[in-house]
């Protein structure tokens, strides 16, 4: 599985910002896709992901600012991040987590893209 990520860039403060992740390869039922981010010097940290059921679960430091969707026929995945924070400078990775042949726990990353929040 490759996982394949765009909308990275530059923002200002209180402004938005749409990233995307595709997901390439053998995808199976059951899993979940999200998003995380790793500033530096800090904890890679959920900012949100989704079941292909459609459940969702969104981190404490973005709650209220961020949605997240899912296109299941085209695996891919869509946040929405508004009124955006210097802090919330980082660069945001592409996760999928899914149960593979074997019970083999697959869980891929994507390269990353920087989200850079500066005035």
């Amino acid at each position: 599985v490759q996982l394949a990520e765009s909308g990275g860039g530059l923002v200002q403060p209180g402004g938005s910002l749409t990233l995307s992740c595709i997901a390439f390869g053998t995808i199976v039922n059951d899993n979940a896709m999200g998003w995380y981010r790793q500033a530096p010097g800090k904890e890679r940290e959920l900012v949100a992901a989704i079941t292909d059921k459609g459940s969702t679960t969104i981190g404490d430091s973005v709650k209220g600012r961020v949605t997240i969707s899912r296109d299941n026929a085209k695996n891919t995945i869509t946040l929405q991040m508004n009124s955006l924070k210097l802090e919330d400078t980082a660069v945001y990775y592409c996760n999928i987590l899914q149960i593979e042949a074997d019970w083999k726990a697959g869980n891929y990353w994507g390269k990353g893209t920087l989200v850079t929040v500066s005035s």
